[in-house]
């Protein structure tokens, strides 16, 4: 069996447990848990007749993103960014938090995810500021924790990802 290490990252309360919760559990909690630190899921998944492992930490959310934190990233095979579409400085706190993961884990895959789709007449973040990175290569899906969308995509399409760059 193939086990991969996969971090979700970003600014406190973009969505990174409620998406983990979505995609392991099937379930979505209205009620705000703050991470501290970080917890491990797993999940196994299938990917072309293979069987793989999702080992998937989600760091606590820190827009400071101090060297505890990075120390978690050693070790992981892929990364999803989460910014929340309805608070434009999580995109900017996304791509600094890019540079910093290359630092101390290499150019590994990664997404940025723009959750919380569910209320895109409230967002902030326009396809002006993203023009930029997918120009870049960033590869960034909408989802959304509460109504699931985008959210087996986005872990399947990372997985993926990893295995082809083994």
């Amino acid at each position: 069996m193939i086990q991969k290490k996969i971090c979700l990252v970003g600014s406190f309360a973009v969505g990174k447990t409620s998406l983990i919760s979505r995609f392991v559990k099937s379930i979505f909690l209205e009620k705000y848990h703050t991470t501290v630190g970080v917890k491990v899921d797993k999940k196994v998944i299938s990917i072309d007749g293979a069987e793989v492992t999702l080992m998937i930490w989600d760091l606590a959310g820190d827009d400071r993103f101090g060297s505890l934190q990075l120390s978690y990233l050693r070790g992981s095979a892929g990364c999803l960014l989460v910014a929340d579409g309805t608070r434009r400085p999580t995109l900017d706190s996304a791509i600094l938090l890019r540079d910093r993961i290359v630092e101390v884990a290499g150019e590994i895959p990664f997404l940025l995810l723009l959750n919380k789709a569910d209320l895109q007449a409230e967002w902030e973040i326009t396809d002006a500021d993203l023009q930029p990175l997918t120009a870049n290569g960033w590869k960034i899906l909408r989802t959304s924790a509460r109504t699931g969308e985008g959210v087996e995509d986005a872990f399947h399409q990372l997985a993926e990802s990893t295995l082809t760059r083994q």
